[in-house]
């Protein structure tokens, strides 16, 4: 709508400069936004956001409950409209914020899938190491597991932001945020391999120089390629749990926090802005600690 599109475009300046948010972030956003503007042409409204009521937005829930969405779905098509809201209340555009009246779906949590330390090992162990692009992948895996990167973190990490003498790399995250993550002896070695025996040998692209992981053409790897290979060695392995380079992120963590380690540092570790988003990982122990004790309580036998 005509009426709404110099509102959205100035949310999408707004999630771009001012939040600094990643490309996928600010097109997941405008997609919410776009649902309403979606809702009002279908049902003939013709005001901008500053006249929209409580009573639209709940005809507007009726309306993409209609059309099959989830509550999950639902939850976040809101909360991009509060953004949306926040912002215009934050530019003086509108005087009051219709969404605060609007409750969120009840949704149940949905606790990542991990694999188990026998789980990676047996991952990692049908890589093909007769190959350079197999040693290049073991050091992948192995630094997705024991760095606990995204895999954008992973695709876009540079050999300038090695730092292993001081045990650490630094890693550019969402919002192009810079933290500083710890990196073991297994991840290290298998980097430092890596670079001295295989990456030599590739036919490099200009302006590839930095990127740490390349692809047999000499360019950075894409995510979609991670994936892939990611999938392609669950396979092998005949694990049939749906698993993603995420899966090693989450993985990570979970064995942190079993482990006992301070959920902070986790945090930190992670680059999550909220301990709330890393607090998901302490329901998975609590799981872990359940079964286990299900498993060997004398009372359970």
């Amino acid at each position: 709508m005509s009426l709404w599109k110099s509102y959205i475009g100035g949310f999408n300046a707004y999630l771009q400069l001012e939040k600094s948010l990643s490309h996928n972030s600010v097109e997941a956003y405008l997609h919410d936004v776009a649902k309403i503007t979606q809702f009002m042409e279908v049902q003939g409204y013709s005001f901008g956001p500053e006249k929209l009521e409580l009573h639209h937005l709940q005809e507007f829930l009726k309306w993409i409950t209609g059309l099959g969405m989830t509550a999950r779905t639902q939850a976040r098509v809101i909360s991009g409209l509060r953004a949306f809201y926040h912002y215009l209340l934050l530019e003086n555009l509108v005087s009051k914020d219709p969404t605060e009246l609007i409750d969120l779906p009840k949704i149940g949590m949905k606790l990542p899938v991990t694999l188990n330390v026998a789980e990676i090992d047996l991952l990692i162990g049908k890589i093909d190491l007769s190959t350079p692009e197999g040693k290049r992948n073991k050091a992948m895996l192995e630094t997705l597991y024991g760095c606990g990167l995204r895999v954008s973190e992973l695709v876009g990490l540079r050999i300038s932001n090695l730092f292993f003498e001081a045990g650490f790399i630094r890693v550019t995250g969402k919002g192009d945020k810079e933290r500083l993550v710890p990196v073991g002896s297994v991840a290290r070695a298998e980097i430092s391999y890596y670079l001295s025996e295989i990456r030599t040998l590739s036919n490099m692209k200009k302006g590839q120089e930095d990127i740490l992981f390349l692809s047999r053409r000499g360019s950075g790897l894409t995510r979609v390629m991670v994936f892939t290979i990611v999938k392609r060695l669950a396979l092998l392995a005949g694990i049939k749990k749906r698993i993603s380079p995420h899966t090693f992120r989450h993985s990570f963590a979970t064995h942190l926090v079993e482990g006992g380690a301070d959920l902070r540092a986790v945090q930190e570790m992670l680059g999550h802005e909220s301990i709330t988003t890393t607090e998901i990982y302490t329901h998975l122990d609590r799981d872990y600690l359940r079964s286990t004790i299900i498993q060997y309580h004398p009372r359970n036998r």
